[in-house]
């Protein structure tokens, strides 16, 4: 499925600038998952204490809306925020047991990180396919994640030689860049590779992303449909909508 532009010169471009979770690898369903279990465990928790009804978190409303490609501690606050509940913002350093913002961002990496030393990282086929592509006809590349485990999910994948450049969480951390949907993380990638960014296209599977690229002025914004449903990615501004980065990559380019 493609929406949009039919066929992309990458000759028009100097650098692509990947999301990593969801583009690359077969991770979001993983986080995902995980925000859900963090989150539920503390809405019963509250609701026990408070007497008040407990609603779950929803992956596809809670998690898309409010926690999907927001650096950690921002998708903990917005999502508490969206339920009327005020916490402490905390410390990087709190533990996952601590009711503050930063806690229960540290409870969810926990249980990412269970799973991936577990179950190792899955890649989409097709990704791989246009990102050595690109390597063979000499676009740049950068990954673009607000995720502080990207190199410990790039390096598991097999894949992380393939990028120059690498703006994570822990990067906007130590940069204080803030994350999607500003277009910072995205502009600083494309500063470290010298490139222009009407000369760089941004590739990403979250809305957030998605607005953060247009906000940026890149050349391009590809959408990446994981969920089957493409009309929101092309109305947050993705100029186009695939469901498999492999249909962009053209014999004899």
């Amino acid at each position: 499925m493609i929406i949009g532009e039919s066929k992309v010169d990458w000759r028009r471009f100097d650098a692509v600038l990947f999301d990593l979770d969801g583009v690359l690898t077969a991770t979001a369903t993983v986080h995902s998952a995980s925000w859900k279990q963090m989150f539920d465990e503390y809405l019963k928790e509250r609701a026990e204490q408070t007497g008040t009804p407990f609603v779950e978190f929803d992956i596809e409303g809670d998690y898309k809306t409010y926690v999907d490609g927001r650096p950690r501690y921002d998708g903990v606050a917005t999502f508490l925020k969206s339920r009327g509940i005020d916490l402490p913002r905390g410390e990087p350093s709190d533990t996952p047991d601590q009711k503050t913002v930063c806690g229960l961002g540290n409870r969810k990496n926990d249980l990412i990180q269970e799973v991936l030393a577990t179950d190792g990282v899955e890649v989409f086929d097709g990704s791989v396919r246009l990102v050595r592509r690109l390597e063979k006809v000499g676009v740049r590349q950068a990954i673009v994640s607000s995720s502080k485990n990207a190199e410990a999910v790039l390096r598991a994948a097999g894949i992380i030689d393939f990028f120059e450049v690498r703006v994570d969480g822990v990067v906007a951390a130590r940069m204080k860049l803030p994350g999607k949907p500003r277009p910072d993380t995205f502009l600083e990638a494309a500063r470290q590779l010298g490139v222009e960014p009407v000369r760089a296209v941004v590739v990403e599977d979250a809305l957030a992303g998605v607005k953060a690229g247009v906000a940026g002025d890149f050349g391009l914004v590809i959408g990446v449909d994981r969920e089957g449903d493409p009309q929101a990615l092309k109305e947050a501004g993705a100029d186009i909508v695939v469901d498999d980065l492999g249909l962009l990559v053209y014999e004899g380019d």
